[in-house]
């Protein structure tokens, strides 16, 4: 009889730890067993658990703050929750929602930059798409942060430091990246395609370094529509430039006006810039734009000829000369 009586308060103990186990699970639960659309948290800087607990009670995806805050600090993640939003639904459980938050697996914002633009396009681009603001991003660009690429360091005389060489792609970042950061990504791209084609190595057979290279591409960039012509433009470039001719490329002049125009006048030709390849018989200080792969190829690996002049013809592609007559009856056919 005593010893029943003994036992009965600690089965009464075991009976209400098990139900406070058990209890304790069903408030880990997912809020609802339905699948559920994701909605976006954000996790400011300095949270602690019992900030991001309330913010998620409030939010109707776990169902209890205390336990959330009791559980992560138990599986030692409470200081390891990370800045930045995150994708979370109700039907995702505590113990996966905080996996989520400490997985640094956040939201990721994609952007484009078109080939051939200019580091302000880009500035005005990542400024009307939410990604950082455009006198800052062009700031960096141009004074640079002790960037740390040799590619940078051969230039002098340009307007911005990074002009050419934020490369044109399409991009991931999150809300927490800054101009700097999306700068990074930009020259990192940049790097691994000059090392996919062998950049450096063909431009010095050239007798070019890195940036005059980037400087031809990004002409050729500008110039061409059709990859096909960009070989050929490239080795109009060349022959010109090995006989000390003005280069005449139209774009390099509205880089020199800092305008777009759809025609370029002849009063045009006469801004005072060395950017203006009417005027000087050599290449531009640096790129004018950012070129895309094809150009930084084709400028490496120009099509061997002796052509002189090309003219734009309506559909966009080029017709080739190798003298001043035939270029200008290519040019009153075409233009």
């Amino acid at each position: 009889m005593k010893r029943i009586m003994w036992l009965a308060p600690l089965l009464i103990l075991l009976i209400i730890a098990l139900f406070g186990y058990f209890y304790g699970l069903s408030l880990l639960a997912p809020v609802s067993a339905d699948e559920q659309p994701p909605a976006i948290i954000e996790i400011p800087q300095n949270s602690t658990s019992g900030t991001v607990a309330a913010v998620l009670e409030e939010k109707g995806l776990i169902k209890n703050a205390l336990v959330f805050r009791l559980y992560s600090r138990y599986k030692g993640w409470d200081s390891k929750i990370q800045t930045g939003e995150y994708q979370l639904a109700a039907s995702m459980s505590t113990p996966e929602i905080l996996k989520t938050l400490t997985s640094g697996n956040q939201v990721f914002y994609t952007f484009t930059i078109p080939e051939g633009y200019t580091v302000e396009q880009i500035a005005q681009l990542l400024e009307d798409e939410g990604f950082g603001k455009k006198e800052k991003f062009l700031q960096l660009s141009r004074e640079g942060d002790d960037y740390q690429y040799p590619f940078l360091n051969q230039q002098s005389g340009t307007k911005y430091l990074l002009e050419g060489y934020l490369f044109p792609d399409t991009y991931k970042v999150t809300k927490q990246s800054t101009e700097q950061d999306i700068i990074y990504m930009m020259l990192e791209r940049f790097m691994q395609e000059l090392e996919k084609i062998d950049f450096e190595s063909k431009a010095k057979q050239m007798n070019l370094n890195v940036h005059q290279a980037v400087t031809i591409a990004a002409m050729i960039e500008k110039e061409a529509l059709s990859d096909k012509d960009r070989p050929l433009i490239s080795g109009v470039i060349q022959n010109r430039l090995e006989k000390g001719m003005p280069l005449q490329i139209d774009a390099t002049v509205l880089y020199a006006l800092g305008k777009h125009k759809e025609m370029v006048l002849n009063k045009d030709l006469e801004v005072d810039s060395p950017y203006n390849t009417y005027q000087v018989s050599s290449l531009p200080p640096g790129p004018i734009a950012s070129p895309g792969s094809a150009s930084l190829k084709a400028a490496v690996e120009p099509e061997d000829s002796d052509y002189l002049y090309y003219v734009a013809k309506p559909d966009g592609s080029h017709a080739f000369s190798r003298t001043l007559t035939e270029h200008i009856r290519k040019a009153v056919k075409y233009q």
